[in-house]
Formats: C-alpha cells, structure tokens, sequence
C-alpha cells in the first residue's frame, strides 16, 4: 500500500518534522536530490506531489517544528528545479507566503529564508506574483523581531534586483495601487520601504514614474516631517529627483494634477515639508505658464503668509514665495497669452482670498495683496469693477488705519485706481463713485481725531499725488459744506486742507491755478474752496493772499475785531505769519512793493498785514511781521481812495460782497455753537 506521504518516505518526513535544525536540513537534502531526479526524467506530477505533501503536512501544520521543515524543504525544491521553477511557482510561494505572518518568530524567520532561495532561483518568473510578494515584504520589514527584519532587507534587495533585470515584464499598474494603499503609512520602516521602492523603480530606464507622480505625491509630503533623520533625507532626495526630471521632460508631467497636494503641504508647519512645497510650485509656475493660473488663489494661500517670514531660518522660504509672486504677476501683466491666462483664473475666488488677506497680516502681505489688487484693477478692470464695492470698506476702515505708512500709501494707490476705473466713463466732478469714496474717508476721520491727525496729511498728499488735485479739493469742499452740526470737525478739516495746500510741492498747479482768479477755471475753484474755507477764519484769509484777494483780505481783518480772539485763532494768525514767510508767499511780499495796478494790490495787502499785526500780542510772530512791514513804504501817509478797479478781485467775476456775507453768516454759526456748548457745560 503506498504511503499517504509518497513520494517521499515516512522516514524523511520524520526528519523534517524533528526538532533539530540538522534532521531538518539533511532531511531537505533527500528531497532536493529527489526533486532533481524527477526533474531530469521530466516527471512533473511526481514533483508536484512531493510540493503537495510538504505544503500540505508540514508548511500549514500547527506544529511550529514541521513548519520549519516543510520550508527549508520547499527551498530545496526550489532549487532542485532551477529554471523549471516556473512551473510550480504558484504552489511553492504560496505557502511560504503564509507563513510570513507567522505568530512563531523563528517560523518568519525561516520563511524570509526559504522565500529568498525561492526567488533566487525562479527570478523573473517570480513577476507574476509580485503584488502578493510586495503585501508580506511590507509587514516583514515592520516586523519587531531583529532577526525577521534583517532578513526581510536581504528579500527586499533580492526582490528588487529581480525587479530591475525584468522590468519589461513588470505591470506598474499592479504596483501603484500597492503603493497608494501604503504610502501613508506612520511607521518609519515601512515609510523606508515605500521611499526605496519608488526611488528604485524611478531609476529603471524602462519605466517613467513622473506619470504615477500624483498619486504618490500626496503620500511623500508627510515623510518629510518623519522623526528620523535617514527618512527626511531619502524623501527630500527623491523629490528633488523627481523635481529634475520634470524640469527636463516637463510634458511628462501633469503638473495641474499635483498642484492642489503642493498647495496643501505648501501650508505645513514644518519648514522642510513647507520649502519644498513652495520650490515645487514656483518649478511649476514657471513651467506650466498659464495653466496654473486656475490655481491662483490657492497659491496665494501658499505664499502670501511666507511673504512675512522674517527669520534667517525661513528666509529660503521667504524667498521662493517671493519669487512665485513675482511669476504669477508676469503671467497677468506679459503681453504674451495675458488674455488667455486671466481667463483660466477664477478672479471671484481669488478676490476674497486676497481680501482675507489685508486683515490681520502683516506688513509684507499686506503690501504684496494691495500690489495684487491694483494689478488687476490696471490689468482687468472691468471685471474688478464689481469687487469695488466689497474692497471699499477693508481698505477704508483697516488698510488705511494701518501703522505702517507703507500700507497707508499703498492702499492709497488702490483705492485712488478704484476710483479712475469708477470715474473712467465720466469726468464730471459730481461723480457719485469719487464722492463717494472722499465721504468715506471724511467719516472715518471725523470718527477718529489721532487718525485725523496722524494720518491725514499723509493720506490727501497722497491722494492728490495719485489723483487730480482740484478734484479732491473741489470734492472735499462740496462735501464739507454739507455738514451742520459738527462745525468744529468741519474747522479742523479746513485748517488741514489749507495747510496741505500752501506747504505741499504736490499742489504746486493747483496753487498756480488759485492766484489768477480772473480765468473762469481759477474764479471757479477759489468761489467753490472759499464757501467752505469760510469755517476757518484764518484759513480763509490764507486762501485770499494765494488768490492776491488783497482788498477782501483787508474786509475780513477788519471783521477780526468783532470775532471772538481764542487761543486757537491766534495760533492760527501765528502760523500764518510764519507760512508768509515761506517760498510759496514770495509773490506776495514783492506785491508790497509792487506798483502794477496803481499801487492798489501792495496797499490792500499792507493794510491787511499791519491789522494782523495789531491782533497778535508781541511774540516772536509779531516781531517777524512787523520786521517784514518795515522794509516797505509806508502807505499810510498818502491818500484813501485807492483806484479799487485796479486791483485784482475787481478784474474778476467773482462776487465778493456775496462772499464776504457767507463768511460772516458761517462764522456766526460757530460763534453760537460755542456759545451753546458753554451753556451745555454750566448745566
């Protein structure tokens, strides 16, 4: 009757079974002679028997000991077959794979073992199986014992070897989903395994891995941040590969598929999963051009904060963010695909990213958002028309309250091309769009007196600098003279205007255009700031000399008497001294000793002059002036009835008896409101 082990003997099946490692090994001997015998006379069925039995009794027994046995056994099969191995590879791996998850450690162990001699000998025919063989090698190499872990290194080098030489035959779509299954991974060993995997397989002439790219992207970001050291750096060389070849074959690439996982991990705390982020992103802005402009507000994500990066130990990161901004402005603003590239980006979502960003960011930001904003406003104003209305109000009420000047005077810049892109259809002064945006800054000064006074001056320079200057001053006088109840803002508005206006170089034509009043333009304008300027009496009077009213500042001299002389209007009358001699008045102290208009002009103003000089009490202002009055003639001495059609207001069309009675009714309106405060006080 024949032995249920046949072919092989009762006897050799004890050995394998027994204890000793010898019994097993000579035992693995007999059975590779045997194997070798039936191979030679080409009898197949009889090998695969003998695989049978041993997978059968041994290889899946309970029995740690016969395990061990029927593995080594298989091993000599293996190698007793050589090339015919193909033949049985299924049968034999497949056991030998079960035994990897072994709970026994020595069992893993000789498994590795046998494993390693299956695929030394069988090689490429090994191919087929590759996916079952990647599964167990990945659990082996996290194995806990020392001893399965280095022998699973020696399997993984061997498989890869195999790999390598059989690359024509390997299906990297049967190896992809593998390593997505894997690549997130926590475990450093099993992150060292997948990394050597991709950066061996990226090696191999014959496969191009820049294809599989984003789906393993993802995956090798986060093994930058791994706490050991060796994983960080084969990760970073393997980007950095990757990286290079891209650069060189850029077509290979499907650079917007992997934008979003840069953009993403471009966001990470950690600096190193961060720089490389953003050095991939610049790569791919300069490569792809115009097809990651779709991405553009996602990229703003990326590196608008890194603009703010102060520190040496960002500044690489700074860098790079720096310079994708730049790039991504050249592909809006080149002549070369602009229209094409402003239409792949989403201008609504990148609005309200770069709106989000001029709050609460800092000074670099800040910055580079505004710059951004304008950009578009130049490059696409129609379309940012209509994000006009929501930029309004953060770059009033925060850009413009900001500490840094910078960002005050670049959100100046912002808005005033806001209102040329409003305004650009007409050029009326009454535009609802510019009067607008002058009443929401005149609000919020009005609100806020230390921004009145920190920034004012800053931000109407500003603003006539960028914009037309007889506009904001025409805009602001029509808007201030609205006002009825706060009549003191309305004060200090206008000693501000004035001061800006007789010490600012920036108005210099706007100056120019105030001292000749008999031009319909000039009459105009000095009419329109005169109503307004009527709120300060001393401001007035400053307007007056500009626009060589000499005769009417005289009338309005003469009023000071009647006035009220607080402490504020006589700092005001020494200021005025104080600007008269200035280069901007030149022209009027030559008039005192000019003889055009029969004398008429240096009269008036003399007359003018020696009355302020009679308001202010004897202080450094009044020994100014009355130095300056004694180096003209004395006027007083000759006769009263001054040619009064010679001098300048009279050649004008301006009524200046009209002006005069709105200056008087304006200052009354002051005097009764401090009258009314003080009663307000006592009660």
């Amino acid at each position: 009757m024949e032995s249920a082990f046949s072919p092989i003997s009762e006897a050799c099946m004890k050995a394998l079974s027994d204890k000793t490692y010898e019994k097993r090994k000579i035992a693995a001997s007999e059975i590779e002679k045997m194997v070798a015998d039936f191979n030679s006379k080409k009898n197949y069925p009889q090998i695969r028997k003998i695989i049978e039995v041993l997978s059968r009794e041994l290889v899946t027994s309970n029995d740690s000991n016969k395990k061990k046995g029927g593995l080594i056994a298989l091993a000599a099969t293996s190698i007793a077959l050589q090339r015919d191995i193909e033949m049985f590879i299924d049968e034999i791996i497949n056991p030998v794979l079960n035994c990897l998850m072994d709970t026994d450690t020595r069992v893993r162990y000789f498994a590795s073992e046998s494993l390693y001699n299956v695929i030394k000998v069988g090689r490429a025919s090994v191919i087929p199986m590759f996916p079952s063989l990647f599964t167990s090698l990945s659990r082996l190499v996290t194995d806990p014992d020392q001893s399965v872990k280095n022998g699973s290194e020696l399997l993984d080098r061997l498989l890869k070897d195999v790999v390598i030489e059989s690359s024509q035959h390997f299906e990297m779509d049967s190896f992809i989903p593998l390593v997505r299954e894997r690549i997130f991974a926590k475990n450093s060993f099993a992150r060292q395994f997948i990394i050597s995997w991709i950066s061996v397989l990226n090696s191999v002439p014959d496969i191009n891995m820049i294809v599989y790219l984003p789906e393993l992207l993802i995956g090798l970001f986060p093994m930058l941040e791994d706490n050991m050291l060796e994983i960080q750096r084969m990760c970073e060389s393997l980007l950095a590969q990757f990286l290079r070849m891209i650069k060189v074959e850029p077509s290979s690439a499907d650079i917007p598929e992997m934008m979003n996982v840069l953009i993403i991990h471009a966001q990470s705390s950690n600096q190193l999963v961060q720089y490389t982020a953003i050095a991939w992103i610049k790569e791919f802005v300069v490569l792809a051009g115009g097809n990651v402009m779709g991405f553009a507000s996602g990229i703003f994500i990326a590196i608008l904060p890194c603009l703010a990066f102060e520190s040496d130990s960002k500044k690489h990161i700074k860098d790079n963010a720096a310079a994708v901004n730049i790039h991504m402005m050249e592909l809006v603003s080149s002549d070369k695909d602009k229209e094409q590239n402003l239409k792949k980006m989403d201008l609504d979502s990148v609005m309200e990213v770069l709106r989000q960003y001029l709050i609460h960011s800092s000074v670099p930001t800040k910055i580079a958002v505004l710059k951004w904003i304008h950009h578009l406003f130049t490059e696409v104003q129609e379309e940012m028309s209509r994000h006009a209305k929501n930029l309004f109000p953060v770059l009033l009420r925060d850009c413009l309250s900001d500490s840094s000047d910078e960002v005050v005077l670049q959100a100046i810049v912002v808005l005033a091309e806001i209102v040329n892109s409003a305004t650009a259809k007409g050029s009326n002064f009454e535009h609802m769009e510019y009067k607008h945006f002058l009443m929401e800054l005149l609000t919020l000064f009005s609100e806020n007196k230390a921004f009145l006074e920190n920034r004012g001056t800053l931000i109407i320079r500003q603003l006539c600098r960028l914009l037309n200057a007889e506009y904001i001053y025409r805009t602001f006088a029509e808007i201030l003279q609205e006002e009825t109840t706060n009549l003191k803002f309305v004060s200090i508005m206008v000693r501000t205007l004035n001061t800006i206006l007789l010490t600012t170089s920036d108005l210099f034509d706007l100056r120019n255009t105030l001292r000749d009043i008999r031009e319909d333009q000039s009459a105009s304008l000095f009419q329109c700031l005169y109503k307004c300027w009527s709120h300060c009496a001393v401001s007035t009077v400053s307007l007056c000399l500009l626009a060589q009213c000499y005769q009417h500042v005289s009338q309005i001299v003469e009023l000071f008497a009647d006035m009220e002389l607080t402490l504020d209007l006589l700092v005001e009358i020494d200021k005025l001294v104080q600007l008269i001699e200035s280069p901007i008045f030149a022209s009027l102290r030559l008039a005192l000793v000019s003889h055009t208009n029969n004398n008429a002009d240096a009269q008036h103003l003399s007359r003018a002059l020696y009355g302020i000089l009679m308001l202010l009490p004897q202080t450094n202002a009044f020994n100014l002036l009355r130095n300056r009055l004694q180096c003209v003639p004395n006027y007083w001495g000759q006769p009263m009835n001054i040619d009064s059609c010679s001098s300048n207001e009279s050649q004008s069309q301006i009524d200046f008896g009209k002006l005069f009675e709105h200056f008087k009714q304006i200052q009354d309106l002051h005097r009764q409101q401090r009258l009314d405060q003080r009663k307000k006080k006592q009660f």
